[in-house]
């Protein structure tokens, strides 16, 4: 029975490594992805359908005045800001030197390198962020995205994507939310409790 089975088994592997599967071509990148005829719109709009807010600013004075209007930043006492040009810090993440020591962290303002309107998601690295727990920790999340890196949809941004050295990136689209908690929406529960995208219409400094 033994032997039977033994050559059951090497019959069936013969005959994987004896089939041969046609060749095919992928299909051109073009076939791949939902488009939009406004794709600055639509990400607006899915960013808000999720809980967040999405504001287009023509240039950094315009983003400074909006800045200016944001209820949560007036008293905020614990910020860190990866852009210090457009908000100050009040947290020095140089100095600090567990994530631990940032759970009290009220605003985080970092760069994002691109948006999707597909997902109304932005991709965020940890470049400028020794500890990137403050994307996740931090009560409100503002990113700041140039108009002119709003993709059409994930297949653009993969594309846009480096892999070439260790590094951490995310997607993040909305605030933090659950609704496991007597089946009612709930934001804030697990992380940030607001997110807002600043979209620029002139280029960010380096």
């Amino acid at each position: 029975m033994k032997k039977n089975s033994m050559k059951s088994k090497q019959s069936i592997l013969d005959s994987i490594t004896d089939f041969e599967s046609a060749a095919w071509e992928l299909p051109p990148r073009a076939t791949f992805g939902i488009t939009y005829d406004d794709p600055i719109a639509q990400f607006s709009k899915i960013l808000k359908t999720v809980g967040g807010t999405a504001i287009r600013v023509p240039n950094t004075q315009a983003l400074l005045e909006e800045l200016a209007t944001l209820d949560f930043l007036a008293p905020a006492s614990n910020i860190y800001s990866a852009i210090p040009e457009f908000l100050p810090s009040t947290v020095d993440l140089a100095h600090t030197d567990t994530p631990q020591q940032l759970h009290d962290l009220d605003v985080a303002l970092v760069r994002g390198e691109l948006a999707v309107a597909e997902n109304g998601a932005v991709w965020v690295t940890d470049e400028l962020l020794r500890h990137r727990v403050v994307l996740f920790i931090a009560e409100h999340v503002i990113l700041i995205v140039s108009v002119a890196s709003v993709l059409q949809n994930l297949h653009e941004a993969y594309e846009q994507l480096s892999f070439g050295k260790p590094q951490y990136g995310v997607f993040i689209s909305g605030p933090s939310k659950t609704a496991d908690i007597e089946q009612s929406l709930v934001f804030g529960a697990q992380g940030p409790r607001t997110l807002t995208v600043f979209l620029l219409d002139e280029e960010p400094a380096a």
